[in-house]
């Protein structure tokens, strides 16, 4: 499935929810979902900075050239939050992360309910997983 493709799920699946209260709770069950971080990635180097709670990202290159990206936080909804943002551009290609246009969070109305701190942290998340996709492209180009 490509990134907008996802996005477009993720949307779907939002609209299915009348308020908010549930749209969380869908949240939240996503971030139950998400498999544990390894704990050597777990560092200082993986924590995005510019959120309020404790958020790693770690990203690895696949045999296929596609970036797999893994996460946790120590909030869950934040956590939740992490694992949309994995299921959208995890197992894509590196360049196709980097010119993504993240649009769902604006879709489905997150922006409106998330406090200012969550979303400087969400669009730190997004940031850093473009800047991944871009190191990454780089990388492939110079070989």
């Amino acid at each position: 499935m490509t990134i907008n493709e996802i996005q477009d799920e993720i949307v779907e699946e939002f609209s299915l929810f009348e308020d908010w209260a549930d749209k969380y709770e869908y949240i939240i069950d996503v971030g139950k979902k998400l498999p544990p971080l390894p704990a050597q990635y777990k560092t200082e180097e993986n924590i995005i900075k510019g959120c309020q709670s404790q958020v790693w990202l770690h990203a690895s290159l696949n045999s296929e050239g596609k970036v797999i990206f893994e996460g946790d936080s120590d909030a869950i909804i934040v956590r939740g939050l992490i694992g949309l943002l994995i299921r959208v551009l995890s197992n894509q290609k590196p360049e196709d992360i980097a010119k993504a246009n993240i649009y769902f969070i604006d879709k489905v109305g997150m922006s409106g309910h998330l406090a200012q701190t969550r979303s400087n942290g969400l669009a730190s998340m997004v940031k850093q997983m473009k800047l991944y996709g871009l190191a990454y492209q780089v990388k492939q180009e110079v070989k």
